[in-house]
């Protein structure tokens, strides 16, 4: 089993971090990063069994408990058998936003997982948190693509 994770601590409660959470695949969602990514859509917006994803990357919402935590459940790429989530966990003077992704891999996933989908994930959850914090007013420097995700980008957009 892989498990990827990354988090921001944000010197807010909970409360305040929560429409960041409600707001997913929404028309008005301040965190997703579509204006450097393919944006994530769900059919039926952020409710349990809504279908979507982003990029070829499918799920559907598996759990949801409004302001605290949605989960999606893999059902594209072949070979991915798993979930990712975005929470929040209070925290010591404030409160972390939590991407947690837990997935087993089978086939060629156990090869583009690493080369290809891992370093552009992460880079997305990256993106994703730094529009939290700038929605949040507490941003600092944007985080930086590295010489990996940039090359990626690259062929992926030049194969259309």
């Amino acid at each position: 089993m892989d498990v990827n994770l990354h988090e921001r601590h944000f010197p807010v409660g909970p409360d305040q971090l929560a429409p960041l959470i409600d707001s997913l695949a929404s028309d008005d969602d301040p965190v997703w990063p579509s204006d450097r990514w393919p944006p994530m859509r769900l059919d039926n917006g952020l409710s349990l069994g809504s279908k979507g994803g982003h990029a070829m990357i499918r799920y559907s919402v598996d759990e949801y408990v409004p302001g605290r935590r949605v989960r999606f459940r893999f059902s594209k790429p072949r070979g991915f058998v798993g979930w990712h989530e975005l929470s929040l966990v209070p925290a010591r003077e404030g409160c972390h936003l939590r991407h947690t992704l837990c997935v087993e891999l089978h086939g060629l996933a156990r090869i583009s997982w690493p080369t290809v989908i891992r370093p552009l994930h992460d880079a997305l959850i990256e993106d994703a948190l730094d529009r939290a914090a700038t929605w949040l007013g507490v941003g600092g420097p944007r985080s930086r693509w590295s010489w990996r995700v940039r090359s990626l980008r690259r062929v992926l957009r030049a194969r259309g």
